[in-house]
Parts: C-alpha cells; structure tokens; sequence
C-alpha cells in the first residue's frame, strides 16, 4: 500500500510566500479611482499567483506530489460589488508555466472551497453566491491545466436547516441541475459536527460522488459508527476516477478543543488510522490538515522513518 503525503496552501519555510494575500472590502470600497482599485486587486491577484509557482517548484524539490491551492487567489473574486476582471488572460504567461510544472511533474492538485459555499442551503442568494465561488474554483483549475477528472473541489454538505433528510434530497436537486464541468469536480466530505460517513456514502453512492473521508473529522462526529465498517465503500466511491482516493488528517489541538486542528500531526493517531486502512491494501494520498503545513508533513516523515514496517519511497512517500 503506497500512500503520498500532502499539505494545504503555505510553505511555511518559504519566505514572502503567502499565496492568500488579499485586500479588504472595507479597504477597497474607500478607494475612490476606478483604476486605482483595478490595480490593486491585479497587484495582489499576481504576487499570490506568483507565490502558488513558487510553492509548486519547491514541492517539486521535496518530492511532494499532493497539494491544495489557496482559494483566495484571486481577492474579492465573487464578491457582487467589486469590478469584474479578466482575472484568466491578464496573467496567462504564469498559468502557463503552472500548468507545465503541474503536467511534467504528475502533481496532484485540488481546492477546498470555504465554508459559505453551500448548495444545499434553502436560501436563495447563498446557493447564487456558492455556484459564484464554484464557478471561480473552476476557472481557476482550467487555467492549471486540471479537466474535471484532476482538479477537484472539496465540499462540506453545510448545515442541518431543521432537516437532514430534506437538506441532502435539496443538495441532491441542486447538484443535478448543475454545470457538468463542476459536477465532476465535486467531492463530498465528512463534517465534525453534523454530517458524517454514514450521512454521505449513500448520496455519494447515488450520485457518483467521490467520498473525502476526514479521519479527524470521524473521531469527533461519528454516530457509534466504526471507521473500518466503511473503509470498502469509501474507497469503492472513487472507483471510477482518474485519481486514487484521497483522505484528510489532523490531530486534535487539545483535551478542551478537539476539533481545533494541532500544529502536528499525532503519529499514534495517525498510524492508528494506517493500520485499519491496510485492510484494504489500497493506495491513497492523504491531505494534511496541520498548521504547520509542509513542516507538519516533513515532521509526521521523520516519525514515520522510525518504524521499520514503513518503507520510505521519498520526502512525502511511503509504503506500508
């Protein structure tokens, strides 16, 4: 079972790096010239572009073949009251590159949306303002070089509004209605609170939707429910994709805040989790979900180097 490490947007050790610079609305609304504001949000859109490059190339020195992309490329992007941009053509050269990089490089690269998009929302304007960010993610992904089949996009199934039951048949409505580009995309994962596995693997069964399990996510919210009894279906659900199954994986912060993500990941805990999946015997990629980023992955590696039933393949690599 070969297993590839990856991380969430920032190279910590990388100096003025961020890919998620922004400018605030509150800002922006007090700049009085069109233009000015123009520049501004072009300015902030290229250094974060340029950073995501940065970011790939030093994921290519390190062996690092998994990673997700800040969603906050581009500021104020799906805001209704911002100038409306060609946020694609004005930095294709870079794109261009990205895109090389990506290709020669066979990276796999997602985007995790943030937690107001939600298509099963009963309000109007939240579904309009979710299908905006969709739509965003996906351009973005084009302009990497990544179909449906490769640049996918996490989502949360959001909140209970009074009724599961009629929550999951809105969502189930919503995303039947939706641009096939984007309904490729999408893949479904667990919640800490609300949904769990045993909510989601029968839509995502129904409606071909690849299931994200969140191991971490699955300790908190778990209905009783044992992980190894949906392991076989979890990864069934990505059984026809191009990409092997992904998970995400974080520690508990502490004691009093367990759904806080750690600045490490817990071997105990995560080992715990490898051990159930080699059941299976299936190859996977997971998703670190730490604060400490790309220096969390490198640390879970070292941890992982000191058990003999690890084989390391390379900096992110391993096989068990």
């Amino acid at each position: 079972m070969i297993i590839r490490l990856g991380y969430v947007a920032m190279a910590i050790d990388l100096k003025k790096c961020s890919p998620s610079k922004t400018i605030t609305y509150k800002t922006y609304k007090k700049i009085k010239d069109e233009e000015v504001k123009l520049y501004k949000l072009k300015k902030v859109a290229k250094q974060n572009i340029i950073n995501t490059k940065r970011i790939l190339l030093y994921n290519v020195a390190h062996n690092i073949q998994v990673y997700r992309i800040s969603s906050k490329l581009i500021p104020l992007v799906t805001h209704d009251d911002v100038l409306d941009w060609d946020y694609v053509n004005e930095f294709k050269d870079i794109y261009r590159d990205i895109k090389r990089i990506i290709k020669e490089n066979n990276l796999r690269v997602s985007a995790h949306p943030d937690h107001y998009t939600i298509i099963s929302s009963p309000k109007e304007d939240v579904v309009k303002s979710s299908l905006q960010i969709l739509d965003y993610h996906k351009n973005i992904m084009e302009t990497f070089g990544l179909d449906c089949d490769h640049g996918k996009l996490v989502l949360h199934m959001g909140g209970k509004y009074g009724d599961k039951n009629k929550t999951l048949n809105r969502f189930k409505e919503i995303f039947s209605k939706l641009n096939p580009d984007i309904k490729k995309r999408i893949i479904l994962e667990n919640d800490d609170k609300i949904y769990g596995v045993s909510d989601l693997i029968n839509i995502c069964e129904d409606l071909s939707i690849p299931l994200v399990l969140d191991v971490h996510h699955h300790w908190c919210n778990n209905n009783g429910d044992n992980i190894e009894d949906y392991l076989q279906r979890i990864f069934d659900s990505w059984s026809k994709e191009k990409l092997k199954p992904k998970i995400h994986i974080s520690s508990p912060k502490s004691e009093t805040k367990k759904r806080a993500h750690a600045e490490e990941i817990e071997f105990d805990f995560f080992n715990d989790f490898i051990k159930k999946a080699k059941i299976i015997d299936k190859d996977f990629d997971i998703m670190i979900e730490a604060k400490n980023k790309n220096l969390a992955l490198f640390n879970l590696m070292n941890e992982i180097k000191k058990h003999k039933e690890y084989k390391i393949i390379n900096e992110s690599t391993f096989e068990i």
